[in-house]
């Protein structure tokens, strides 16, 4: 895979980065810059080279969100940085041409056309053109097959940035871990993580599974999850799964009343019972000390970690099994990879960030590569031959 080092020439050439800029905004403000600083290596590389740099990217999910702030937040963290407020056309295209040799073009949220999530060739073509070669640093969005992705490197010399390449060569490593090894992952939907689970279960000594996800492990061996979240799994993958020896369980949960409404207020119904005996009528929401205590021991003189998903029912506050599994990691001396919004988020605002080895920008990207060694987007790089 070539990299951003390869280029031959960049003063004062356009080059077009897919960066990692969907970062969470509320009222005009950027609330976290995690991914703008990840970012700030392949940006500054290009600029202080004297590159035309143009950054595309989404943000948001509906499409009609704008990447103004965001270019805002990205202009006091690194010099000479302006946004526009289209993504592609001729008035793109004059922008570009009168851009300074080393100063930055933020262009509006890529999703605002449809094009974007289609793979519309139409839409690669215009956003080719608007450069002379390609860099492709989003890891977060490379198991997307979209045309700023897999569309553009038809077109145009494409080269890695400084921030995929670490991924790629992180989660590489990840993929062979050093023993005794210790994978965990939360978050929900069996579905989704069945291909990473095989995975990791044919490489790690134990897998331990959190968060929603392991209420679709319960149920399946005959334990009572209340009206706890579940997944619409495939029962024979999930026994297969379930059969593994490797594979460790919560052993007990926090649960509240289903009838109880989830807000802050909820904790003072909640109550600490073992996996066995959760009520018909309860919601699970966390785990309990005693799976905190597990995750602590088997982290404990383990190599290599690797966690990815929140434990809990992080976003309403059940943050406790997260926290303590942070902690637990930062004192293991383990090699440590980690990912996904809720877990940085954990890791941050716990001031434990420099305490983990890796810390991937991706979420689904990071599972999906764990699961299958390349993404679409890697592909694409890896297929470029112009």
């Amino acid at each position: 895979m070539r990299t951003v080092r390869d280029i031959p020439i960049l003063e004062n050439i356009p080059v077009l980065v897919r960066a990692a800029l969907n970062v969470p905004v509320e009222a005009g403000n950027v609330m976290n810059d995690y991914r703008l600083r990840r970012a700030l290596p392949t940006i500054r590389y290009l600029a202080r080279r004297g590159a035309r740099v143009i950054l595309i990217s989404h943000i948001g999910e509906a499409g009609t969100e704008t990447l103004a702030p965001v270019a805002e937040a990205l202009g006091k963290l690194v010099p000479n940085v302006s946004f526009f407020g289209e993504t592609i056309g001729p008035r793109v295209r004059d922008a570009v041409r009168t851009l300074t040799p080393g100063h930055i073009l933020v262009l509006e949220n890529l999703r605002r056309n449809r094009g974007e999530k289609m793979n519309d060739p139409a839409f690669a073509h215009e956003l080719a053109a608007l450069a002379d070669a390609f860099v492709e640093d989003s890891f977060d969005t490379c198991h997307r097959a979209h045309a700023s992705i897999v569309g553009v490197p038809k077109l145009l010399p494409s080269y890695a940035g400084l921030q995929l390449e670490e991924e790629v060569q992180e989660l590489t490593a990840a993929r062979k871990p050093k023993s005794p090894s210790l994978a965990v992952i939360g978050g929900a939907k069996f579905e989704t993580k069945e291909a990473v689970l095989t995975t990791l279960l044919a490489t790690y000594d134990h897998v331990f599974v959190g968060g929603a996800l392991a209420n679709d492990f319960l149920k399946a061996s005959g334990q009572e999850v209340g009206k706890s979240l579940v997944g619409d799994a495939d029962a024979t993958g999930l026994q297969k799964v379930l059969d593994n020896p490797k594979l460790v369980l919560p052993v007990d949960s926090i649960v509240i009343p289903a009838s109880v409404a989830l807000a802050p207020a909820a904790r003072a119904h909640a109550r600490i019972t073992g996996v066995r005996d959760v009520h018909p009528d309860e919601v699970i929401l966390d785990h309990g000390s005693g799976t905190m205590a597990l995750l602590a021991e088997l982290a404990h003189g383990t190599k290599s970690i690797l966690w990815n998903g929140p434990l809990g029912n992080y976003e309403n506050g059940f943050t406790e099994a997260t926290d303590a599994f942070a902690r637990a990691v930062a004192l293991s001396g383990a090699h440590s990879c980690v990912g996904g919004g809720d877990t940085i988020a954990s890791i941050e605002r716990l001031g434990l960030l420099s305490k983990f080895s890796f810390v991937s920008t991706g979420g689904g990207a990071m599972l999906d590569f764990l699961a299958k060694g390349t993404l679409p987007g890697i592909e694409a790089l890896d297929n470029n031959v112009i």
